[in-house]
């Protein structure tokens, strides 16, 4: 008998701890934020949708040495290189990227001898069709041109670690 008092005291001070516990951190603030109208801290480094970037005056980097086609382990990327009409040079006539097949892995990124390929601080990029995610190069430096100051701030934080 003493036994069982003995449980149910137990029994009833675990259950009021665990209980104002619970009431702690029901009132206290909420650590999660509302997502579509709050975004998160976004990480340097992050890999998210791909770019090709432009030099400062306006000419595409790469040079269609091919290194990140032949370093992707998903076979994702896929380039064509012709001559420059101007000058001779080898660059790039078709540069396409299977993001159904790209597993973010950041290899093209650091194969790149010119920094021509990077992946952006985009992660919102949902489609309503496979096809839109069949990125060509038109897209690509699209996409480059359109977010070249933060693509080259990320990589400038992220250059001491490289």
């Amino acid at each position: 008998m003493k036994a069982l008092r003995f449980l149910d005291a137990l029994l009833l001070r675990e259950f009021v701890s665990t209980f104002f516990l619970a009431m702690r951190y029901f009132f206290a603030p909420k650590p999660t934020i509302n997502y579509p109208f709050e975004k998160g801290e976004v990480s340097p480094r992050f890999r998210g949708e791909h770019a090709l970037r432009r030099y400062p005056n306006g000419e595409e980097r790469c040079i269609a040495c091919k290194l990140c086609e032949a370093i992707c382990p998903a076979q994702a990327i896929t380039i064509e290189a012709g001559p420059r009409q101007n000058d001779g040079t080898r660059r790039t006539v078709r540069y396409d990227i299977d993001m159904v097949k790209c597993i973010y892995c950041g290899f093209c990124q650091e194969a790149c001898p010119v920094d021509a390929i990077v992946e952006g601080p985009n992660f919102e990029f949902a489609t309503e069709t496979r096809e839109e995610l069949y990125f060509s190069k038109d897209r690509l430096l699209a996409n480059g041109d359109r977010w070249e100051r933060e693509l080259a701030a990320n990589i400038a934080l992220d250059a001491p670690y490289r």
